[in-house]
């Protein structure tokens, strides 16, 4: 807030144009999808050519990429709140899983853009993968503090095969809960997530105990 009272009139003016421009681009996903998205349109709706919004995001794939950081960066911030005070080891993992879920839910499109089908034709840039790696090592370190690596020269480490488990487990759940198929049967999604969540952590307390006996 302080740096944009900062920033002189024509900087404001621009965040206020990309602001726009990212909002209505987020109501055309949730519309038509990623795949849709358009510069033209957005700039129609804006009252403004096309041209025009190019000074502002050069290609529907910098608008895409601002987008994609945007919901990283987010749910990165979210998870590592969660996580900054919980126990090391199941309560951390638990704490991840409950705030990756709450977030997907009061974010679908955000969620469904960052997780969901690939647009075609566009790759993210390298920092995509940075805040994605800012949202999954936590649960690396929560896997790692429930017992010791004793063979950390396999490939994957143990914690880490056990956080890529515990990810697309998780994951699967909140997929499908996201995009309704969950809709008309007869449960509660939040007790399938949490029962998921403590049968993962449960496995492998019990994989640690074998292999500590």
């Amino acid at each position: 807030m302080a740096e944009q009272s900062a920033a002189g009139p024509r900087e404001r003016y621009r965040q206020q144009v990309r602001a726009e421009v990212q909002e209505l681009a987020w109501r055309q996903i949730a519309e038509a999808g990623a795949s849709a998205l358009s510069l033209k349109a957005i700039a129609k709706q804006m009252g403004i050519t096309a041209p025009a919004l190019y000074r502002y995001f050069a290609s529907r794939d910098d608008l895409l990429t601002e987008l994609i950081l945007s919901a990283y960066r987010d749910l990165a911030e979210v998870v590592e709140t969660a996580t900054a005070t919980a126990d090391p080891g199941p309560a951390r993992l638990a704490s991840a899983a409950t705030a990756i879920r709450h977030w997907a839910l009061s974010n679908r499109q955000r969620y469904l853009l960052i997780y969901g089908t690939p647009v075609p034709g566009y790759s993210a840039p390298p920092e995509a993968t940075a805040l994605a790696t800012r949202i999954f090592d936590p649960l690396v370190q929560g896997f790692s503090a429930i017992s010791a690596d004793r063979d950390a020269a396999s490939d994957p480490p143990p914690a880490l095969r056990r956080a890529l488990i515990f990810w697309t487990r998780l994951h699967g759940v909140i997929s499908l809960e996201v995009a309704g198929h969950f809709a008309g049967m007869p449960f509660d999604p939040a007790q399938l997530y949490a029962g998921e969540v403590a049968s993962i952590l449960a496995d492998f307390d019990q994989d640690s105990s074998d292999q500590d006996s």
